[in-house]
């Protein structure tokens, strides 16, 4: 059926007619646009449908350009840590959650932050021990980069001193004692998930469910999500959001980057970036180049500040990640790279400038520390940064500590970067920050977080509410070649839209976002 949206305050991001009050959509699509009574004198009949928006401020659908919805989807079936600040309710919550489960099974969470911590720093193992002693723990913090697993969870993994860790892994050993603290690094949490029992098929189902559907009550109409290692690989992750997406419609439109290891299997499936329509299609292949600031595992080109003997972890050799991308361009496709560090991006940058472009771009994903040389590089038509600004309201100021003044004021540097001619489109990583992209568009606005009253955490690096807005619709859709499809309120494209309680750009103050509720996520002309 015909729909006219009609009274709305309609901000389009497209040049040739950037403001209007109405909107027709059919067959998914934007048909016309413009005043009120035009749009209903030329379009209304008996067998189309008219929403008044009674003045409603509306935008392009918002696109959330990296995350991982099924870690989202875990959340909402393991012990949830998120925004938790003390040591001391992390163990309270851990012994709650501990007396819910039966014998022997396993107490699984996410989302601890030991920079949140007022009292003190991270649980040890005895204290793990003390509230998990009868389940194996398993719990990676807020990045994924960490975990914490307890003694149990150490015998089940049949650990031994001498036992080989994954490449870019390690299992922290007091000094003193040389006994392991129960924190665990990158690849290290491979020795322990091996051994936690898989999700039923209908139990990652329904969380995935709840995960579109929670997505798109932040108005999200498009989501860029990174999941098979969470979902029991490429075939069943996909048949999960075919089902969701195309049978049920449930949430956002789904573009799946796919880990590395599945190369062999997306070639066998010939499956190929953009495979799939335009609800659900296949990405660039996901890997990583190294780790993460809070652990000091992001790779840098000088060591940390605060740790002089320390440069960060590359997650593979040259060589390794060489044969990774090679093989991604025998399939000719794109890849997406997580870097953080300076030193990382630019071993990613030395081995993609060996390689031609394919019809996809390359995604660079966090690019947070980077300096003049490697900005230079990366601008370009065929490679994203894909950036997620809540990182500024989380990471500062202990990320001076991490990097030094000098450092600290070219890193997050998005304006830079844009204006420089980088294409970037803006994510949350969720959930190692939240899936609200009015929070992320917030911190891109003020750099700092919310309730803070300083002046923003490098000033001149802050974005324009319209740059900021842009980051979330029209440029998140260059990621995925759909800049002619989704991102603007234009005639052809895609109807989605996303209808706001106050109007963004008429705001006294940023912070008003804060207090901004979502009325309505509008998927191909459908109210989500």
């Amino acid at each position: 059926m015909r729909k006219i949206y009609i009274n709305g305050n309609f901000y389009t991001f497209d040049n040739i007619q950037p403001l209007a009050q109405a909107v027709v959509v059919e067959n998914d699509r934007f048909i016309d646009i413009g005043t009120t009574d035009n749009m209903r004198l030329q379009w209304e009949s008996p067998h189309s449908k008219t929403i008044n928006l009674q003045g409603k401020t509306v935008t392009p659908g918002l696109i959330d350009s990296h995350l991982h919805l099924s870690i989202v989807a875990e959340n909402f079936m393991n012990l949830d840590l998120t925004g938790v600040t003390s040591k001391q309710e992390m163990l309270e919550k851990i012994h709650h959650h501990a007396k819910s489960l039966g014998p022997g099974e396993w107490l699984l969470g996410r989302g601890w932050d030991e920079n949140l911590f007022t009292d003190s720093g991270i649980p040890t193992i005895d204290e793990l021990d003390n509230v998990s002693r009868n389940h194996p723990l398993y719990i990676p913090r807020v990045c994924s980069h960490a975990a914490l697993v307890n003694n149990t969870a150490l015998n089940l993994a049949q650990y031994h001193p001498e036992m080989a860790v994954p490449e870019g892994g390690s299992i922290v050993h007091d000094e003193r004692t040389k006994q392991p603290t129960g924190l665990i690094l990158e690849s290290a949490s491979q020795l322990f998930t091996e051994h936690i029992p898989e999700k039923t098929y209908d139990q990652l189902k329904k969380a995935l469910r709840q995960a579109l559907k929670y997505a798109a009550s932040k108005g999200l109409t498009s989501v860029h999500t990174n999941d098979p290692h969470f979902l029991g690989g490429l075939s069943q992750t996909y048949q999960l959001y075919d089902e969701l997406l195309n049978h049920e419609l449930a949430g956002p439109r789904s573009n799946l980057l796919i880990d590395h290891d599945y190369l062999e299997d997306l070639r066998a499936h010939g499956m190929y970036a953009g495979y799939g329509n335009d609800r659900l299609q296949i990405g660039a292949v996901k890997m990583f180049a190294d780790g993460a600031l809070g652990r000091r595992t992001a790779l840098l080109s000088e060591p940390y500040s605060d740790a002089p003997d320390t440069y960060g972890e590359a997650m593979f050799d040259q060589e390794t990640m060489y044969d990774i991308i090679h093989a991604a361009r025998k399939l000719s496709m794109p890849v997406a790279v997580h870097a953080i560090g300076d030193q990382a991006l630019k071993n990613v940058l030395d081995i993609l400038d060996q390689f031609p472009s394919v019809s996809y771009r390359d995604r660079l994903i966090h690019t947070q520390i980077v300096n003049e040389k490697l900005i230079k590089r990366l601008a370009g038509p065929n490679r994203i940064a894909d950036i997620q600004p809540r990182f500024v309201a989380s990471d500062f100021p202990w990320v001076h500590e991490r990097l030094g003044k000098q450092r600290s004021d070219f890193s997050y540097a998005w304006k830079t970067m844009q204006h420089t001619g980088i294409i970037c489109a803006g994510g949350s990583d969720a959930p190692v920050e939240p899936i609200d992209p009015l929070l992320g568009i917030h911190a891109a606005v003020t750099r700092k977080a919310p309730g803070e009253t300083h002046n923003g955490w490098n000033p001149d690096e802050k974005l324009s509410m319209s740059e900021a807005f842009r980051l979330f619709t029209e440029l998140g859709a260059y990621p995925t070649n759909e800049e002619n499809m989704k991102g603007t309120i234009s005639r052809g494209k895609l109807a989605d839209m996303t209808v706001y309680s106050q109007d963004p750009f008429k705001m006294t103050h940023p912070d008003e976002l804060l207090e901004t509720k979502i009325e309505m996520t509008i998927i191909g002309g459908d109210v989500k």
